[in-house]
């Protein structure tokens, strides 16, 4: 190529450099701390879920550490869900859908069947993720 030829086409940096100049829209960043929420609260979630999960293995046993492993898997699932629907909610819907509310129902129905599982560690394990709205909130209130 040809000094000429270089100047006239367009290089996938300059592409990127002019995208990354434009004034972002205000919902497209609105959209943007959303994940970065979304991501922080996942990462905060799974932290205490691990940390929690092996200190009442500690000082409990290891069935009880699972059946609250169950319920913090379960709220894992359910916080993903909110996720989802929050984000549905900012582009088409104007209403939340009630699947997730179904499906810690399911849990504490199959729960309370079940001879095995125990019902208050399974709902203590799916309460960890409110845990962490509290934790990013404390954190938040410090900066």
């Amino acid at each position: 190529m040809t000094q000429s030829s270089e100047s006239q086409e367009p290089t996938r940096g300059s592409e990127q450099g002019s995208q990354t100049d434009a004034p972002e829209s205000p919902t497209s960043q609105s959209m943007q701390e959303f994940y970065g929420l979304q991501k922080e609260l996942f990462t905060a979630t799974l932290a205490l879920t691990g940390i929690i999960f092996f200190s009442v293995w500690m000082f409990y046993n290891l069935n009880i550490a699972l059946n609250y492993l169950i319920g913090a898997c379960t709220g894992v699932v359910y916080l993903r869900m909110l996720g989802k629907d929050v984000e549905r909610l900012s582009n088409q819907s104007a209403k939340l859908s009630k699947t997730r509310f179904a499906l810690f129902i399911g849990l504490i129905i199959v729960a309370s069947q079940w001879n095995q599982l125990q019902i208050m560690p399974i709902f203590l394990g799916f309460l960890t993720y409110k845990a962490a709205i509290i934790v990013y909130m404390l954190r938040t209130l410090q900066s």
